[in-house]
C-alpha cells in the first residue's frame, strides 16, 4: 500500500534535482556571458585586438623582422627601433612557447619574416601548460584551423573541458576587469584616485607595429615589499620538457622558412635582479637549449647596459626610456650578426 507514495517522492525529489542542475546550468551561462564581456574591457586585452588587427591588416611582404614571446617581448622590442627592417611585435601575456610556436605558425600564413626573435623568459617556460594565455592568443587569432590544432596537440584533457567553459575560461579576465573598475569608480565618485605608490602614474597606449608605449615609473612598494622576485632560487626552477619541445619545433619551423631565429632574455628591474639567488642557474637551462639548436642567444640581464630601476614600468618590464636603451643595443648586435 506505501509504494505509490515512495514513487511518488522519488519522482519530486528528480524533480527537484533536475530544477536545481536547471538554475546551476543557467547561472554557469549567465555567468560565462558576463565573464566573456569583461574580456574586451580588459586594457591588456584591447592591446593584444589591436596588435592582431593590424597584422592581419598588412599587405603580403611587409614583415622581416617578427617579435614574439611574453609581456616580456612587447615591451622591450619596439619595430620603430630597427629602421633597417620592417618589423612587428606579435607578444601576447604571458606567452609561453607552445603559443609562440603557433603564433608564428600562423604569422607565416600571412608574411614572410628572415628573422624572428623569440622571447625566452624562465617564468613562461617552467611550467608544461597555461589556460590563460592561450585563452588570450585564441581571443585573437583568426584562423579556426589552428586553434584546433593547437587544443588537440597541447591541451591536457582537463584544461579542454575548463576552455569549454567561459565562466572557468575568462574569469581572470572579469576581476582584473572589475578591480580596475572599481578603481575608476572611486576616482570619479570622490575625485580621487585609489591609493598608489607609484613613482609616476605615466601613459599606456597602442601605436603601431605591435607596440605600446608606456612611460610608467616602477612603484616604490615593488622595490621591496611586493617584488615578486624575493624569494626566487635559480636552481628551484626546472624548465618543462613541452615548453623545450616547443622551442624545438619553433627552431624546426623557422629552418623550414629559411627564417633566421634568436633566442632574448629581456632584462628585468636591477633591484629585482639583486634579490634573485643562483640566477646563473635560469640563465645555463636556456643557453643550454640554444646551444643544443645553434640558436644565437642573448641575455640582457648579464649585459651591462647602464639601466636603472627608473628604466621599468614595473620589477620586470622596462618603460619606453629602457626599451630605447635596450633596442639602441640589439639594432646593432643584429645588424653586426645580418652584416
Amino acid at each position: 500500500m506505501t509504494r505509490p507514495r515512495l514513487y511518488i517522492s522519488s519522482f519530486k525529489c528528480s524533480l527537484q534535482i533536475l530544477a536545481f542542475l536547471l538554475i546551476v546550468i543557467i547561472g554557469i551561462h549567465l555567468t560565462g556571458n558576463i565573464y566573456t564581456a569583461a574580456v574586451s574591457m580588459n586594457g591588456t586585452n584591447k592591446f593584444t585586438e589591436q596588435r592582431y588587427q593590424e597584422f592581419y591588416s598588412l599587405p603580403e611582404g611587409d614583415v622581416d623582422l617578427l617579435f614574439i614571446g611574453s609581456s616580456h617581448s612587447y615591451c622591450t622590442f619596439n619595430p620603430a627601433n630597427f629602421p633597417a627592417y620592417r618589423g612587428y611585435q606579435l607578444g601576447t601575456p604571458l606567452q609561453h612557447a607552445d603559443t609562440s610556436y603557433y603564433v608564428l605558425k600562423d604569422a607565416l600564413k600571412h608574411q614572410t619574416p628572415k628573422i624572428v626573435v623569440q622571447e625566452v623568459y624562465w617564468d613562461m617556460l617552467d611550467d608544461d601548460f597555461d589556460l590563460k594565455q592561450a585563452s588570450t592568443f585564441f581571443s585573437v587569432l583568426d584562423d579556426d584551423s589552428i586553434r584546433k590544432e593547437y587544443i588537440d596537440e597541447v591541451f591536457p584533457l582537463a584544461e579542454k573541458f575548463k576552455y569549454s567553459i567561459p565562466a572557468i575560461r575568462y574569469q581572470s579576465d572579469y576581476f582584473a576587469y572589475r578591480a580596475a573598475k572599481i578603481n575608476a569608480n572611486l576616482e570619479t565618485a570622490y575625485g580621487v584616485a585609489a591609493p598608489k605608490e607609484n613613482g609616476s602614474a605615466g601613459n599606456e597606449y597602442y601605436v603601431n607595429r605591435g607596440y605600446v608605449y608606456c612611460d610608467t615609473i616602477m612603484p616604490e612598494a615593488e622595490y621591496d615589499r611586493t617584488n615578486q622576485f624575493k624569494t626566487l632560487n635559480g636552481n628551484n626552477l626546472k624548465i618543462s620538457d613541452t615548453q623545450t619541445l616547443y622551442l624545438k619545433k619553433i627552431k624546426t619551423l623557422c629552418d623550414q622558412n629559411n627564417i633566421l631565429l634568436i633566442f632574448v632574455t629581456a632584462p628585468i628591474a636591477p633591484v629585482s635582479m639583486n634579490y634573485i639567488r643562483n640566477y646563473h642557474a635560469l640563465h645555463d637551462q636556456i643557453a643550454s637549449i640554444a646551444d643544443q639548436l645553434e640558436v644565437p642567444y642573448l641575455d640582457y640581464n648579464l649585459i651591462d647596459l647602464g639601466l636603472t630601476d627608473l628604466n621599468f614600468r614595473d620589477d620586470a618590464h622596462l618603460n619606453d626610456s629602457g626599451v630605447n636603451i635596450v633596442d639602441e643595443h640589439f639594432n646593432a648586435w643584429l645588424n653586426n650578426l645580418a652584416a
